[in-house]
């Protein structure tokens, strides 16, 4: 699968079938969470990795859109380190780059998986800083939820050259 066929094919999957992932496999989706790009490549990320099925089924009770924990094999707590980035905002969009590759890898190696989103929903941060004893420098980002997929979903039409503008706002093609 090349590059864009996996940005264009890869899909949310919240139904997996009960199969564990590789510990191999998972260092393949840590070292591609790694290889995101970062502002000032300060690499601001830090990654809990839950594969217990306890703590899978608890990550139920903190968020309210992550049933489909029950089935995953396992998941990955993207967060920001302070200590590494002092501003909040960089943080989120270093670790969103750093999701959206375990997404990818994940697709590429065979897997499915969806992010669940934490950051900045307070309610979820302070759960997920709890539960997984996060120090106060730690920011929890997002939850990606990851196994074999037990679903496929079809690829919708998603491009929509309206929302392209060249040079200028309103500009509809690069002719003008």
């Amino acid at each position: 699968m090349n590059t864009i066929e996996a940005i264009l094919t890869r899909r949310s999957i919240r139904k997996y079938i009960s199969k564990p992932v590789p510990d191999a496999i998972l260092n393949q989706l840590l070292q591609a969470a790694m290889f995101a790009p970062s502002a000032r490549n300060y690499r601001p990320w830090q990654f809990v990795v839950v594969n217990s099925r306890q703590s899978l089924d608890k990550l139920t009770d903190i968020h309210p859109y992550a049933g489909m924990l029950r089935q995953a094999s396992l998941a990955i707590l993207v967060c920001g380190d302070r200590h590494l980035e002092k501003e909040d905002g960089y943080l989120a969009i270093n670790c969103a780059a750093s999701i959206q590759n375990i997404l990818l890898a994940a697709h590429e190696l065979g897997l499915g998986s969806v992010w669940l989103g934490v950051y900045p929903r307070e309610d979820r941060m302070t759960e997920m800083k709890k539960h997984f004893g996060l120090p106060d420098h730690i920011l929890p980002i997002g939850l990606v939820a990851i196994g074999y997929a037990d679903e496929q979903k079809p690829v919708p039409e998603r491009f929509e050259p309206q929302k392209v503008h060249y040079e200028k706002w309103g500009n509809a093609n690069s002719a003008d």
